[in-house]
């Protein structure tokens, strides 16, 4: 039986676990996942040693970025990001070769894609942790020039404050990559000029509990698109399990 799995710490509320063997079992695919949680990330390499039908692992908080010292090799895209999230574990003639990728910017890309119109040329991306460096790229990739916002100053970066009218018109696309707004927390937002919003904006937000943020309701009320990140969630894990079983 092959085996799959999370490494992160901790790992109270884990979507792949549910959604990998769910799969596993009405696909009929002789497969496994688990939890893997380690409370410092020099315990990885204990993880893939004694589980020798590890396939694969998915990466999450707090390791996405210290991983990446223990591996062997990074695709493209995530060498720019600096961030993994999915791990492809491939042993042959008793070596093991562990290969690092990003699915959040697969999913991202996949999810926002048919939203984008020719006025959309320019983003503002809430916040500065690892998923917001997937979206930068993703963007990027999509032919779109980011910005980000960080609550506090930060060299090349905006902050709350200098989101001007000016601002705001110019940049039509906003990704909110924070926490802001998460269950059981619903009644708050990121601090943006909401009344600066039109219907030239498309508002994306990475949160998918619940299904419509405050964010995403302030930004409907002014007009604009809005979608949550449920169908990124769902292509990032389509995306991993890809990467797992192609041959490359």
């Amino acid at each position: 039986m092959q085996k799959y799995g999370l490494i992160g710490y901790p790992l109270k509320h884990s979507f792949s676990i549910g959604f990998f063997n769910e799969k596993f079992r009405s696909e009929g695919i002789d497969a496994e996942y688990f939890n893997f949680e380690i409370p410092q990330i020099s315990d990885f390499m204990e993880v893939i040693e004694e589980n020798s039908n590890l396939c694969g692992l998915n990466v999450t908080i707090p390791y996405k970025e210290q991983v990446i010292p223990f591996l062997d090799e990074l695709d493209k895209d995530t060498a720019k990001i600096g961030a993994v999230n999915v791990i492809k574990i491939i042993r042959q003639k008793g070596k093991i070769k562990l290969i690092g990728y990003n699915s959040d910017i697969i999913g991202f890309t996949q999810s926002i894609e048919p939203l984008l119109q020719p006025h959309h040329k320019k983003a503002l991306i809430l916040g500065t942790g690892g998923s917001s460096k997937a979206v930068y790229h993703g963007l990027k990739n999509l032919g779109i020039e980011s910005t980000f916002v960080s609550r506090t100053p930060k060299e090349g970066m905006l902050t709350y404050e200098d989101l001007t009218p000016e601002v705001m018109a110019e940049h039509t696309v906003i990704v909110n990559c924070t926490p802001v707004g998460m269950y059981p927390k619903v009644d708050f937002c990121p601090n943006i000029p909401y009344n600066e919003l039109t219907s030239d904006h498309l508002l994306y937000d990475l949160l998918y509990n619940p299904n419509v943020t405050l964010f995403m309701k302030k930004g409907e009320e002014h007009g604009a698109v809005t979608k949550n990140g449920l169908e990124m969630l769902l292509l990032q894990a389509f995306a991993a399990w890809e990467i797992w079983t192609s041959h490359k």
